[in-house]
C-alpha cells in the first residue's frame, strides 16, 4: 500500500514505521494531508496513529471516524479496525455484536486480520454464540494465508488436542512457523517447546523476542510461568519480565517486581 501525494508516491507501508520512529510528526501530517484528499489507505492509518497517539495526539473517537470514513468504500482493514473500536469500546462505546458485523465482513473481503477477530468472538461468545468449530476454521484459515498470531493458536488446538486429534508434532511446528512470523505468544510456545527438548540456548533467544514484543497482559503471565521452569537460566529471565511489567503497568506490577527481587535475595 502507498500513500499518494499529488500523484507522487511519499510514504510505503515499509517506509512507514521508520518514518514514524524518524520524524513521526512530519510522518502524521504527511497522512493527514493524504487522507484529507481521500486517500483511503492514508484514512486508515490516519486512525491507526490517532490511536497510538504517534506522531499526532492520541484521539479514539476521531480514529473512529477515520476508520468509519475509510469503510465506506469497502476497505477490508477499515472494516476491520472499526471493529476492533467498537469490540473494545475506543472511542465508542463497546458493542461486541456490531463489531462481528464488521469482522464478518472484512472475513469475506479475504482479510486475515477479519478472521483472527471474528474467531476470537466466537471462540469466547462475545456478541456472538460461543462456537469454537467454526473459531478453529477461521483461525486455520488466517494461519494458512500466513497470520502469525493465528498461527500459535491452531498450534494449541493441536496440543490440547481440542477438535481435532491431538498431534505434538504439528502443534509444534505450527508454534515454529508463529514465532518466525513474529508473534510474541508463538515465540514464548516456540520456546516452551524448545527447553522441553533441552535447547536452552534457542529457547532464551525466543524468550528474548517475546520480552520485547509483549504486551502488558503477556508479560503478567509469562513471568510467572518462566519461574515454574526447571531450567536455571529461564528462571532468572524471569527477572527481566518483572522489569518490563514494572515499566509497562501498574503499581500492582511494581509491586510484584519488588516482591520477586526480595524471595531471590
Amino acid at each position: 500500500m502507498n500513500v499518494v501525494l499529488h500523484r507522487k508516491v511519499v510514504l510505503t507501508d515499509d517506509d512507514l514505521p521508520a518514518a514514524l520512529d524518524s520524524d513521526p510528526r512530519q510522518s502524521a501530517r504527511l497522512i493527514l494531508t493524504a487522507a484529507g484528499q481521500g486517500i483511503v489507505e492514508a484514512q486508515v492509518l490516519l486512525g491507526q496513529i490517532l490511536l497510538d497517539g504517534r506522531g499526532i495526539s492520541k484521539d479514539p473517537p476521531l480514529a473512529l471516524n477515520w476508520f468509519r470514513i475509510a469503510a465506506r468504500s469497502g476497505n477490508a482493514m477499515a472494516l476491520n479496525m472499526l471493529g476492533r473500536c467498537l469490540e473494545h469500546g475506543w472511542g465508542c462505546s463497546a458493542d461486541a455484536a456490531t463489531a462481528a458485523q464488521h469482522y464478518r465482513t472484512a472475513t469475506h473481503a479475504g482479510l486475515d486480520w477479519g478472521m483472527y477477530n471474528l474467531a476470537n468472538l466466537l471462540a469466547t461468545g462475545r456478541g456472538l454464540a460461543r462456537d469454537q468449530a467454526s473459531a478453529f476454521t477461521l483461525y486455520q484459515r488466517a494461519a494458512d494465508l500466513g497470520h502469525a498470531k493465528s498461527m500459535n493458536l491452531v498450534g494449541r488446538f493441536f496440543e490440547e488436542g481440542r477438535l481435532v486429534p491431538r498431534n505434538l508434532p504439528l502443534a509444534h511446528d505450527w508454534y515454529r512457523r508463529s514465532a518466525e512470523a513474529g508473534d510474541f505468544r508463538g515465540q514464548f510456545s516456540h520456546a516452551a517447546v524448545l527447553a522441553e527438548r533441552n535447547h536452552i540456548e534457542q529457547a532464551l533467544v525466543w524468550l528474548h523476542r517475546a520480552l520485547e514484543a509483549g504486551n502488558l497482559n503477556f508479560l503478567r503471565f509469562a513471568r510467572h510461568a518462566l519461574l515454574q521452569s526447571s531450567h536455571e537460566a529461564i528462571r532468572i529471565l524471569a527477572r527481566n519480565y518483572f522489569s518490563r511489567a514494572a515499566l509497562l503497568g501498574d503499581d500492582d506490577d511494581r509491586q510484584a517486581q519488588r516482591d520477586f527481587i526480595q524471595s531471590r535475595g
